[in-house]
């Protein structure tokens, strides 16, 4: 249902109705279990919502804080019964109560700038990434200052060729790889072209849209979007693969929420390398891997990454209970407590397992684990692919350490 469509009309409301206060939503909600008041639940939140919707409620900063709060990490969908859109419900309500929410206010003006002017955004933050942003850090008023790259990933229309071709696939670079961790994007393509496959990077690729919803810009996400799909849906190619898990959830199931089409083609690297991969010379080292919350439970992609690295040589240990690193994006910035406090539970979990490696499959779950992990490693999953695929089978330096 494309609740976002009429978020002031009956089909939002009925949508909000569906929930009959059941209460399976609260035991997995990271929010919540934070902070256990039933406003802090995906429960109190619809409630919440309903009385907005039909005139009980009146949009206020308590409220604002609480539909705000919500990390998004989808890990109440499994639970309910009904199958209520619970995230949808987020997003819409988000976008009916951004006028009234001055918390944000800046967030949303810098959202919006450096979405519609990237590489621009890019260079300022190269300028200030020595001078303003530690002090910004040092002062609490933004959750780390990484260091940011050279160059970014993409710099224009681009298509790596190989002999031998078995086939096509494009990249979804996304906004975290293009900017922050370009060498991802290197890493995949080197592993691409090991296997045989041709990539295309697009030129007039733009963020995916998911950061400017969270903030309830939902007429910017609907344009970002339809830019998108123009770019990638015309390219004739196998697969559209992405090393960022929100940007498939939101190209490939979120776009036909709100503009009624989406990325279909578009996949998590995990998946479609899964069976394409057949490692000889294992690395021998143990790992404690991250599940992303978008891509175990918005994407429903659990065993694929332990596979492949089972296959790489790598032990796994103590790695089946998923719980969010409090990344989410830009919730990071506006909910720090709960961000901090969900940060310091996941590095617990990684401490007492005595894992040689984190590793993970998202590049905003790596920029918030390096966070507190810096005694070993946290890599992508891409890097111990080509780590084991491509440098150890051609006999070169190691790059997994």
């Amino acid at each position: 249902m494309q609740i976002s469509r009429k978020r002031d009309g009956s089909q939002y409301q009925e949508e909000l109705s569906k929930c009959m206060l059941c209460g399976s939503c609260k035991a997995l909600c990271p929010t919540y279990n934070t902070d256990a008041l039933e406003s802090m639940s995906a429960r109190g939140r619809l409630m919440l919502l309903r009385g907005l919707v039909t005139g009980k409620l009146t949009p206020s900063p308590l409220l604002n804080e609480r539909i705000f709060s919500c990390i998004l990490c989808g890990a109440c969908k499994e639970s309910c019964p009904l199958g209520v859109d619970i995230i949808e419900a987020i997003y819409s309500g988000r976008a009916l109560l951004k006028k009234s929410d001055k918390k944000r206010k800046h967030l949303r003006f810098l959202a919006k700038f450096s979405s519609r002017w990237p590489e621009f955004s890019f260079k300022m933050l190269q300028m200030s990434q020595h001078i303003f942003l530690p002090v910004l850090a040092k002062k609490g008023l933004i959750p780390f200052a990484p260091e940011l790259p050279e160059a970014a990933f993409k710099s224009k229309d681009q298509v790596y060729k190989v002999h031998r071709k078995k086939g096509r696939v494009a990249i979804f670079t996304g906004c975290s790889v293009n900017f922050f961790f370009p060498h991802l994007g290197e890493s995949l393509i080197n592993v691409m072209k090991k296997i045989g496959y041709e990539v295309v990077i697009p030129k007039g690729e733009v963020c995916c849209g998911a950061p400017l919803r969270s903030l309830g810009l939902e007429e910017e996400a609907v344009e970002l979007a339809k830019k998108n799909i123009r770019v990638f849906n015309k390219l004739k190619v196998e697969a559209i693969l992405s090393l960022c898990p929100t940007c498939v959830l939101a190209v490939k199931n979120d776009y036909g929420k709100y503009i009624g089409d989406g990325i279909e083609k578009a996949m998590d690297i995990s998946v479609f390398l899964n069976d394409k991969l057949d490692v000889s010379d294992p690395i021998n080292k143990t790992s404690f891997y991250h599940d992303p919350c978008h891509l175990y439970y918005g994407l429903g992609v659990k065993k694929e990454p332990r596979e492949i690295i089972k296959k790489a040589g790598v032990e796994l240990v103590d790695s089946e209970d998923p719980g969010c690193c409090g990344f989410g994006g830009l919730f990071c910035f506006s909910n720090r407590d709960i961000s901090d406090n969900l940060l310091i539970e996941r590095t617990k979990k990684f401490i007492d397992s005595k894992a040689d490696t984190v590793i993970t499959s998202c590049p905003g779950c790596m920029l918030q684990l390096s966070r507190t992990i810096n005694d070993r490693p946290v890599l992508h999953i891409i890097e111990l692919i080509e780590d084991a695929y491509c440098y150890r089978q051609s006999n070169k330096k190691v790059k997994m350490k």
